[in-house]
């Protein structure tokens, strides 16, 4: 039996994790991120611990198909990183950086593109060959899977739906500089955002009123029959669905799997997103599946594993 190590570089925490190669996970374990003098020692220490466990084990090459990579950032085909700012990279051949360390065959590929592989293969989007991953966090990130293939683009910057253009007239700038994007109001920030413009209109009570604002309150408030929060959910489900319809448009996917802190609204999500999608999306995509990740943060590791088993 063949074995492969996932690797998930967070801006804090490195995940890590042995799997076997029909995806089962024997071990999994974390390391600390070392961001200072511009991330330098953050491969020294993955390759470490990999051979650290290798021994631990009794493993020798031969029993290791290699080491999957994750990393915050655009990465392309050839394993090469453009830029990870939370990290401190700049641009650089990821993968053969740690094939010299560790003397193994290694993958490296966007952190969101490689958590889409794994849902793609042990997760919500287990049995379909072409998916796009969804992920609404902090902002919006994307991973598209095309023939069970990561889409990685020429930059490695496939993917990268949150910034798509969906409103004319917003005024605010999102981080990437443009405005009205599609991270601006499908993220948890974003639902944030639209929540403090419809309480800065609503003259009646709402418990949204006397608490803190956050996307889980706001959903868990409009599935009491709250207005606002019924307001706030409908205008939140109507950008997500029109945004998720340009996706389906253009790439036609058998499933779109929605991952993230703003996923723990569940099934109630993709009914509120329903509506729009339906309206914008091209017609022959109208039977688009959506389904909610399932692997959490092991997505990551499980998806880098596959892509050495592959």
């Amino acid at each position: 039996m063949k074995y492969a190590f996932g690797v998930d570089i967070g801006g804090t925490t490195v995940k890590m994790g042995l799997l076997e190669e029909e995806g089962d996970i024997v071990e999994s374990w974390e390391i600390p991120t070392r961001t200072e003098n511009h991330g330098i020692n953050i491969l020294p220490d993955i390759a470490s611990s990999i051979k650290n466990k290798m021994e631990e084990r009794g493993m020798s090459k031969a029993d290791t198909a290699g080491v999957g990579i994750g990393a915050p950032g655009a990465v392309d085909d050839n394993g090469v990183v453009f830029q990870a700012v939370n990290l401190g990279w700049t641009k650089f051949n990821l993968k053969e950086t740690m094939e010299d360390m560790v003397d193994l065959n290694v993958k490296a590929g966007n952190d969101a593109n490689v958590a889409a592989l794994g849902e793609a293969w042990k997760g919500g989007g287990r049995g379909h060959s072409n998916m796009l991953m969804v992920t609404l966090g902090t902002g919006v990130g994307g991973g598209v899977i095309i023939n069970g293939k990561i889409v990685n683009g020429v930059t490695g910057s496939g993917g990268e739906i949150g910034h798509i253009h969906i409103e004319d007239e917003e005024p605010n700038a999102c981080g990437c500089g443009n405005h009205g994007c599609f991270e601006q109001y499908a993220s948890a920030t974003g639902v944030v955002l639209l929540a403090k413009r419809e309480m800065a209109n609503f003259e009646k009570d709402s418990v949204l009123l006397h608490e803190e604002i956050t996307s889980k309150n706001i959903f868990d408030a409009a599935k009491k029959n709250d207005e606002l929060a019924v307001k706030i959910a409908q205008k939140y489900g109507y950008y997500l669905g029109k945004g998720l319809a340009t996706c389906a448009t253009i790439l036609n996917p058998e499933i779109i799997v929605i991952g993230g802190g703003v996923s723990k609204a569940g099934t109630t999500l993709i009914d509120l997103l329903r509506p729009s999608f339906e309206k914008y999306v091209f017609k022959g995509c109208l039977d688009t599946e959506f389904g909610l990740a399932k692997l959490g943060n092991d997505a990551g590791i499980c998806g880098a594993a596959k892509m050495v088993l592959d």
